[in-house]
């Protein structure tokens, strides 16, 4: 199983998760929210084969943290991953849009600038704005929209441009989350929790509550549970094999993929 986007050092005990998920034999891109705790995260998964850390600086972050681009550029190199970045509209926040946008913009010219990276991007109420951005730089990598919650015609929009989805249990419960994941390619789809953040029944979602997505993608698709999940580590290979940039090579060994 795969959790795309999982915030793993924002965890009351993130060691015990780690182990948690190497032993359940999880896949998990483990997202930062700003540069400065990239090498701190990393260090968590210590030589694991199936977490990854992605170097990201969130968009709710991006007024507060503009001054660590310069520390996001100088650790590029040592990242196969990006993420979390994007943008956010939420009410009230109008007078940081102007830092989300420099932020964002300047992150997608360095990831262009050094060869691409897979993204995990934030869009809550800004998905035309993400991707006219991601428009103005095509070569800044593969984005995969993590929770994606726009319209129909902004789902489309996004597909034509080549974006992947990450969908987690909770979007995939609610039937206008249904009706998005329905209409999205499935080749492009993947699973995420968005934990600590996302909630499963009052407790925050772990990276092994993506059982739950996997039930609820087998029952949209009317598949098998294990058709659903095969569908998914295609997917999940396709990507990973699509990878560039810098040290962004992957590999097989058997049945696993290593990312």
């Amino acid at each position: 199983m795969i959790d795309f986007h999982c915030h793993v050092d924002l965890y009351p005990n993130p060691d015990e998760l780690v182990q948690r998920c190497e032993r359940a034999g999880l896949y998990v891109l483990s997202v930062t929210t700003v540069p400065s705790a990239w090498r701190g995260t990393k260090a968590l998964s210590g030589t694991s084969k199936r977490i990854r850390t992605a170097l990201g600086l969130h968009p709710e972050l991006a007024h507060e943290r503009e001054s660590e681009l310069g520390l996001f550029d100088e650790l590029l190199p040592e990242a196969r991953y990006v993420g979390e970045i994007g943008l956010d509209r939420m009410p009230g926040t109008e007078s940081r849009w102007p830092a989300q946008s420099r932020v964002f913009r300047h992150i997608l010219a360095s990831c262009q600038r050094d060869g691409g990276r897979i993204m995990s991007i934030h869009s809550r109420r800004a998905i035309d704005a993400v991707l006219d951005e991601l428009e103005s730089f095509p070569r800044a990598g593969t984005p995969v929209l993590h929770w994606f919650s726009g319209s129909q015609t902004q789902l489309k929009r996004a597909a034509d441009l080549g974006c992947w989805f990450s969908v987690g249990p909770a979007m995939v419960r609610g039937r206008r989350g249904r009706e998005l994941v329905a209409r999205m390619p499935r080749a492009r789809v993947l699973t995420e929790t968005d934990g600590p953040f996302a909630q499963m029944d009052a407790r925050a979602a772990q990276p092994s509550d993506v059982s739950a997505a996997l039930r609820n993608l087998a029952d949209l698709w009317s598949l098998s549970v294990a058709d659903v999940n095969n569908i998914l580590m295609g997917n999940f290979r396709k990507l990973i094999s699509s990878a560039v940039g810098s040290g962004a090579q992957s590999s097989y060994f058997g049945d696993e993929v290593r990312f």
